[in-house]
């Protein structure tokens, strides 16, 4: 399952390096409770950290070939103690109602909304007294 291209897994390598590990594996090892962590880690994230401290160089080749193997996953790079492990996200679902857009030239409703939140012009009582003009000086 390593059918990344090199240009790839130099990109990946990249944005793994500032990245802290998800997981750590224990002396159990590699249960199926940390296969399925992995599993919902690169759901989320597509490319993880793994801490495989209490293992030895070997073992933890295997590791990194078990895991890719049982999560479908590619492995990135094994540096130390830490595997780097890669599953694409699947695309995006299609939103199953389209959007429909409003034909050019027409209008919002902002207007008439605008119109309808202004106060109602108010009403002189009967015994009010319009303002008188001034007239202008000559």
């Amino acid at each position: 399952m390593d059918d990344l291209s090199a240009a790839e897994k130099k990109a990946l390598k990249a944005r793994a390096h500032n990245l802290n590990p998800i997981l750590q594996l224990g002396e159990k090892g590699l249960t199926d409770a940390v296969v399925a962590e992995i599993d919902r880690a690169l759901a989320a994230h597509e490319l993880i950290k793994v801490r495989a401290a209490p293992l030895n160089r070997d073992e933890r080749e295997v590791a990194l070939a078990s895991i890719c193997e049982r999560t479908n996953a590619h492995p990135v790079q094994h540096i130390g103690k830490m595997l780097i492990v890669y599953r694409q996200k699947p695309p995006a679902e299609a939103p199953k109602t389209p959007r429909t857009r409003r034909p050019r030239g027409a209008k919002s409703g902002w207007s008439d909304r605008k119109e309808a939140r202004k106060p109602a012009p108010r009403r002189k009582s009967a015994g009010q007294k319009r303002p008188q003009r001034r007239r202008p000086r000559a």
